[in-house]
């Protein structure tokens, strides 16, 4: 089997009623295991849609249906391992975001071994999302999947439409737990297993027909009192957990619900909160960037140096894109799907606001390449991070400025568009407005890191202070 390219990232789920605006939003960092990745955002048309699917991976072949829908895709540039769509939304404005690499441990795994031969993280986008027309729909049609060819690692994936948002976890080779998040909830996942409490028998949880039956014939159930947790049964409690994923959750916990004072390593976090205000874009950025601010384990902060690398922080060098896929409930429905989209280390980013009712994706998003070139988004947002994080302090400033100028411009491109969109030739009202979003963003972001380039000039080590 070839080298596995990703692993290693972070999802936020939010409600309809916990959000600001009453939307559906799924999130995730596309985390890898190497700083680069170029990464294109695309659209795949129905006809460019395979009826017969090869792994590169794995080589398992699945014949798929003969109606695919469109959808939007963000698949790695460099193809030697396979497509990784990583996430999109479909013309039905159903969202998927596949996947978040999870935790296991031996008692499951000796009841339900992985499948060398069946799919993975590299499949399942292309498998599922132009299948579906709801999140239910999703959540199932992988659900089969997994239960017929069975899978080779496990994973978290999140579903939504503009109503429901879920969260489905692979278990073993061939089983799988999903949940409803409650529409006033949100969650925090690292890369754990994260459902808790599991009710078989509610309207709101799905999972593999003969779940509870491999609980009790392997005895995989350690609870004294008989109730399901789903983390404790089939996930992990190691202390790589409390270093490496625990103070993730605990962080972002922390920023939605300040009030509640918890352990960063505590193996027990929930997984279904309740924020203390609405959540907006912004706020679903934020944490998916940060790295423990204003806490004495950030790594730009002024802890000791070993509490500064204790933690594994939530943005990181190996952030190759974030996603905040959003379904709105307060527009037409034509003009409903939005998805979120920055490149690269999330520090020194932001998130652009693409319409996803398109035919086509601007060429600066689009056209990435494994050679270095600062007019496409991914090199130039890698660079811009990897310049900021030679001196955090001096070009942070510059960062929150940036931001802010950034995200107000593309809320008034994104306001003016969602008034006079409108029309029969809607997707092309839509492809206007994401390459002048696209415009926006190439120009703000270059503005960044030559005011950056300027400013750090002056503070250059190979300096001396007498001039001739």
């Amino acid at each position: 089997m070839k080298k596995r390219i990703k692993g290693s990232c972070t999802t936020i789920l939010v409600g309809k009623d916990a959000s600001i605006d009453g939307s559906t939003i799924i999130s995730r960092n596309d985390d890898g295991h190497e700083a680069l990745d170029p990464q294109r955002f695309v659209v795949v048309q129905p006809q460019d849609q395979p009826r017969h699917y090869q792994s590169v991976i794995s080589k398992v072949e699945i014949e798929l249906p003969n109606d695919p829908m469109r959808y939007t895709s963000i698949p790695n540039a460099i193809l030697d391992n396979g497509i990784w769509p990583a996430a999109g939304i479909n013309s039905e404005n159903v969202t998927m975001s596949a996947t978040e690499t999870i935790t296991t441990n031996s008692r499951v795994l000796g009841a339900d071994p992985l499948v060398a031969g069946g799919v993975g993280e590299e499949d399942l986008v292309t498998l599922v999302l132009p299948y579906v027309h709801n999140a239910r729909e999703g959540v199932q049609r992988l659900g089969d999947i997994i239960e017929k060819y069975g899978t080779y690692e496990t994973n978290g994936i999140a579903f939504s439409d503009n109503q429901e948002v879920w969260w489905l976890e692979t278990i073993g080779g061939h089983h799988w737990a999903a949940e409803r998040i409650p529409d006033d909830a949100y969650v925090v996942a690292p890369n754990r297993m994260n459902i808790d409490d599991f009710d078989f028998d509610s309207d709101d949880t799905m999972n593999s027909v003969d779940l509870r039956d491999i609980i009790e014939k392997y005895n995989l159930n350690p609870d004294l009192d008989g109730k399901y947790n789903l983390r404790h049964i089939f996930g992990s409690a190691t202390i790589k957990d409390t270093v490496y994923n625990n103070p993730r959750t605990w962080y972002g916990q922390q920023y939605f619900n300040p009030e509640i004072k918890q352990d960063p390593m505590e193996q027990n976090l929930p997984f279904i909160c309740h924020a203390n205000r609405k959540i907006s874009i912004e706020d679903v950025k934020f944490v998916l960037s940060s790295h423990f601010e204003n806490t004495k384990y950030d790594p730009y902060g002024n802890g000791s140096e070993a509490d500064k690398k204790l933690f594994r922080p939530i943005g990181i060098n190996r952030n190759h894109n974030v996603h905040i896929l959003q379904v709105r409930n307060n527009v037409p429905a034509e003009i409903a799907g939005v998805q979120w989209l920055a490149y690269g280390a999330n520090t020194f980013n932001t998130v652009v606001p693409f319409y996803t009712n398109i035919n086509d994706t601007p060429a600066a998003y689009k056209d990435a390449t494994g050679t270095f070139d600062l007019n496409n988004m991914y090199w130039l947002s890698t660079t811009t991070a990897l310049l900021g994080d030679t001196d955090y302090d001096l070009y942070v400033d510059m960062r929150n400025d940036y931001e802010l100028d950034a995200m107000s411009a593309y809320r008034k491109i994104q306001n003016d568009t969602d008034t006079v969109a409108d029309g029969a030739d809607i997707s092309k009202v839509l492809e206007d407005a994401n390459d002048k979003l696209a415009d926006t963003a190439l120009k703000l972001q270059t503005k960044l890191l030559g005011d950056m380039v300027i400013m750090g000039s002056e503070h250059m080590k190979l300096r001396y202070n007498l001039n001739d």
